[in-house]
């Protein structure tokens, strides 16, 4: 590849104009353009929901699994249950930070450090959807050793591997998981979190040209105090373009707990999940062969971005493992408690609790079972769905989990231990509560998921508008985009307002017709009001986070109601006489539509401005007054 065509897919790949960003911000935007996969073009059912068009035929009829694969999950699942109720104390876990040697042995001896390594290379060989089974019944039991296995093979080493690894790359390291090596992944740093480009870390190459040596600080590295192999990302050299230019490379290595040079300066202690070996650890010199490099010089964060979209499919799953367990214990404290003489469920307040605890659920055990088979086809572009499962099921399962401990009252609150200390039954909702709060957090939080969502649903537009975007182009070419810019405008906006969804109906859903036909119109709705943003805050837009934040909880609701509406009518088509599918989708349907309304009114009934000033008042201290009149130590 010549240097020219180097530096035309670079600025290709970065549609968005960062002339007007100070040199810093401009410098993240390009190494995280040139990060986005733009090659692959297959079909998005929710990346069309932002364009205003529903796809009926992606996501119905609903995927399923044939019977072998349903068999070989069944008894996977049946399998880890039984040993997680036998061998597996969770309330110990949470308590000594430790999860018992034999329990990982026992994990080994079923093969779940290997669930998604192919049997090839001596793995189990799981679809996606039987390997999210056994995280779903894992996380209902104990969300650290969940992040044990989820940090392992969906962002760790095996997940890479698979997509990116050479051969010899997968023959050496993929059989060792099934013999329990254990991995990890380093990414985040102390001043870096979301900003790449910040990322201090650093990968020399040595004068023989045959290895790096790796120098810098990793923080939050789950499993990376245990590990026996990671997946480490560093800058490397600049890469630079024919225009002088330089551009920041960041790349994966494979380097190996034998490799000397690495040293662990603490272990993090955490509110939730404190079974997990999570730290910070030190790189000084560590030499690692310049094979042991994956996908390629410079295509880290490509790889971080790419294994991010399927590993965050796990955290969907353990939400609604978590959703399950609070529906069981709803139930059982919903028959036994009677107040005022009668079961606590049967109380009116009590019975919405229950409800939304069934159909919040339901809901996310349908994204999650539709996002799982997404991934196991490959002609489907995952990314936007992915975001979506990640953002929903993480945002409701906090509001189950909630609702549940609300439900049990002063006994939600109560640790487990102390419930069975005194002869009660001995539900775990506290803890429970305290592991599901980083799922809100980790593997992109809900913020930089809508903001990840939102670059995402305005590409369409950016490449509509790419060649009047592009600086110092010459005046002919420039009305030639715009007449291009115009062709495509003056078709499209008027379908965005007239369009078959007015008179569209779906009479093979029966009474969920109507919240697909709800789902169509919005969809067009939707897309119309991106569009008036776009124009009213043109290149402003991206700094307000707010407005950009509902309008993608807006398109992620709308693809909750379709995977629940598709979900539901293939739970009915498998058992006629089975109505509570289509109760369930009904309800959730409805308090989901109440949401998108409420979501659509604050996008201009809000106080963005007047919260951004007290914000600002806040920081310069002028209202430090109100901070008087407790402890506080300037640290």
């Amino acid at each position: 590849m010549n240097k020219q065509t180097e530096q035309a897919q670079h600025e290709q790949q970065s549609v968005i104009d960062t002339s007007k960003m100070n040199s810093e911000k401009a410098a993240a935007m390009q190494l995280a353009e040139s990060a986005r996969d733009n090659s692959k073009q297959q079909s998005s059912f929710a990346g069309q929901l932002f364009m205003g068009n529903f796809q009926e035929d992606l996501i119905f009829p609903f995927p399923t699994q044939s019977q072998a694969e349903k068999k070989i999950g069944d008894e996977l699942v049946e399998q880890v249950c039984e040993f997680l109720i036998n061998h597996l104390d969770a309330e110990k876990v949470d308590e000594t930070r430790t999860i018992p040697p034999e329990v990982i042995q026992g994990l080994v001896d079923m093969g779940l450090f290997a669930m998604k390594v192919p049997k090839k290379y001596n793995g189990l060989g799981l679809t996606q959807v039987n390997y999210n089974r056994v995280m779903m019944a894992i996380s209902a039991h104990c969300g650290a050793t969940a992040v044990l296995l989820s940090a392992h093979q969906s962002i760790g080493v095996p997940q890479p591997l698979k997509m990116f690894g050479t051969e010899a790359q997968k023959d050496k390291y993929l059989p060792q998981f099934r013999e329990g090596k254990i991995s990890a992944f380093a990414l985040t740093e102390p001043e870096v979190g979301s900003d790449p480009a910040k990322m201090e870390t650093t990968a020399t190459l040595t004068e023989d040209g045959k290895h790096f040596l790796i120098n810098g600080i990793k923080l939050w590295c789950t499993n990376g105090l245990i590990a026996d192999v990671l997946v480490v990302m560093a800058q490397t050299a600049p890469k630079t373009l024919s225009n002088g230019k330089q551009v920041k490379q960041v790349t994966a290595f494979i380097v190996e707990k034998e490799m000397s040079g690495m040293e662990v300066l603490h272990r993090c202690d955490f509110m939730g999940i404190r079974g997990i070996q999570n730290g910070l650890i030190k790189f000084t010199d560590v030499k690692v062969p310049i094979e042991n490099i994956i996908l390629g010089e410079g295509k880290g964060l490509k790889l971080a971005l790419a294994t991010l979209n399927t590993g965050r499919l796990t955290l969907p799953a353990a939400a609604t493992g978590m959703g399950k367990y609070c529906l069981a214990v709803a139930r059982d404290w919903g028959n036994e408690r009677v107040q005022w003489g009668m079961a606590i469920g049967k109380h009116e307040a009590g019975a919405k609790k229950i409800a939304f605890i069934a159909s919040s659920t339901f809901a996310m055990e349908a994204v999650t079972y539709l996002t799982s088979h997404m991934a196991d086809d490959p002609n489907l572009d995952l990314r936007i769905e992915a975001a979506m499962a990640k953002l929903f099921c993480s945002e409701l399962a906090w509001d189950v989990v909630d609702t549940t401990m609300q439900l049990r009252g002063g006994r939600g609150y109560e640790k487990a231990s102390s419930l069975k200390a005194r002869g009660e039954k001995p539900y775990p909702i506290e803890r429970l509560m305290r592991d599901c709060r980083i799922n809100r957090i980790i593997e992109g939080t809900t913020d930089i998921m809508k903001l990840f969502l939102a670059r995402e649903a305005m590409d369409p537009h950016l490449k509509v508008a790419e060649d009047l975007l592009k600086k110092n182009l010459p005046v002919g070419e420039k009305l030639q985009a715009g007449v291009k810019l115009a062709a495509f405008y003056s078709s499209w906006y008027p379908t965005q307002w007239l369009n078959s969804s007015i008179w569209s109906s779906h009479p093979g859903l029966g009474k969920l017709a109507k919240h697909i036909s709800f789902v169509e119109s919005a969809a067009h709705k939707l897309a119309r009001t991106i569009f008036h943003y776009i124009g009213l805050y043109q290149d402003r837009l991206e700094r307000k986070q707010h407005i950009l934040g509902l309008l993608m909880e807006i398109g992620t609701e709308l693809f909750a109601i379709s995977a629940t509406c598709s979900f539901a009518t293939s739970k009915l088509q498998e058992n006629h006489d089975d109505l509570t599918p289509q109760y369930l989708a009904d309800v959730f349907c409805l308090n989901s539509k109440r949401k998108i309304d409420r979501l659509f009114d604050e996008l201009s009934n809000n106080d963005d401005n007047k919260e951004n000033k007290l914000a600002k008042s806040v920081l310069e201290g002028d209202i430090k007054w109100l901070e008087q009149g407790v402890p506080w130590v300037d640290y």
